[in-house]
């Protein structure tokens, strides 16, 4: 049952009104831009497909399947799927990423070099697994959600997150051993 404002953002959505619709935007943005930065750590790529999810919320309310109780549940479940469509386009189409970098002061030449390189081995990692667990590693870590938040969003009980987060990270450990 959503709470009173819940409802109240939700009505005003289905009603168009620009203003609620601003709300929205303002209140969810961080927070599906964050998920999607996490699972694309690329901020261009991020901001794309941030901006195509609540594209993709005005047009699912136009069509009457918009959110019903839980609009960021909604908003991140519905990233969740754009950074897989995502993903899909890049494996059809590959690209060479190029990633900036700015070097702590305070590290040695030979510190930020591993850094960089421990950074791109779990980015590599993290490509490895499956998009399942991509998205509980995502939602926990990145958006660091609670377990009853992330089995809301991934529409699981909490004792399958739980599986799931101990599997991924399983899988993780073992991707960023083998790239060693």
């Amino acid at each position: 049952m959503p709470n009173p404002d819940d409802k109240q953002e939700l009505d005003g959505l289905q009603q168009f009104d620009p203003q609620v619709i601003s709300e929205i935007y303002d209140r969810y943005f961080p927070y599906v831009f964050r998920y999607v930065q996490y699972r694309l750590s690329d901020i261009a790529h991020a901001e794309d497909v941030t901006s195509d999810v609540f594209m993709r919320l005005l047009e699912a309310v136009r069509k009457g399947k918009g959110p019903e109780s839980n609009i960021k549940a909604w908003l991140l479940g519905t990233a969740s799927h754009a950074v897989n469509d995502h993903h899909r386009q890049t494996y059809r189409r590959p690209t060479e990423e190029i990633t900036e970098f700015t070097p702590d002061l305070q590290a040695t030449p030979s510190e930020s070099t591993e850094q960089r390189e421990r950074q791109r081995r779990i980015r590599e990692a993290l490509t490895k697994l499956t998009p399942e667990q991509q998205h509980v590693i995502a939602l926990r870590f990145g958006q660091e959600l609670s377990l009853e938040e992330t089995a809301l969003v991934m529409k699981k009980k909490t004792n399958a997150v739980k599986q799931l987060q101990l599997r991924a990270l399983a899988a993780l450990n073992r991707q960023v051993d083998e790239l060693l």
